[in-house]
């Protein structure tokens, strides 16, 4: 049976004082018991990260775009508005990496 623990080495401690089975383990056996313990990642069981991120990153993706052609709209030819465009499409085009990376899958080993 593999003991959950969370990603830090303070809940492998306290594993290992709270669980005898574990600490025979341990003092016969490093290797095999290290393998025998499984690191559970906040990551993997809280989904609401990834729905949070995915919800900024495309509401400000959205936001620029809307602010892009606000500023196409109003625009009276001046410079400012387009160093304004170049740094609004710079953060767009960031953000449009950050959502490709985050909803790609992972490959499987």
């Amino acid at each position: 049976m593999k003991t959950l623990i969370n990603d830090s080495i303070g809940d492998l401690e306290a594993a290992l004082k709270n669980n005898s089975d574990l600490q025979e383990k341990f003092k016969t056996n490093p290797i095999e018991a290290i393998k025998n313990v499984e690191i559970r990642n906040p990551k993997d069981t809280d989904y609401w990260i990834y729905r949070i991120i995915v919800l900024m990153l495309g509401l400000a993706v959205i936001g620029i775009i809307a602010g892009l052609i606000l500023i196409a709209y109003w625009n009276d030819g001046s410079s400012k508005d387009n160093q304004l465009v170049t740094i609004f499409a710079t953060i767009s085009s960031g953000a449009i990496g950050a959502l490709a990376g985050l909803l790609s899958p992972t490959p499987r080993k």
